[in-house]
């Protein structure tokens, strides 16, 4: 029928839109960062040498 295509396209058009929505929001904090050169630089040990 066409007076139900709209309807059809609004419903289809929230389906993907949620779809989109969640599969950004799965890949955004699913993310695990592992910055190892940040982890070695906190570890060192600094010897500071006063010169006075």
């Amino acid at each position: 029928m066409p007076q139900m295509a709209p309807m059809n396209w609004l419903f289809l058009f929230i389906f993907f839109i949620l779809i989109f929505l969640m599969f950004n929001s799965l890949n955004y904090f699913s993310f695990i960062y592992n910055n190892k050169s940040m982890i070695n630089k906190n570890s060192k040990t600094f010897n500071i040498n006063w010169k006075w």
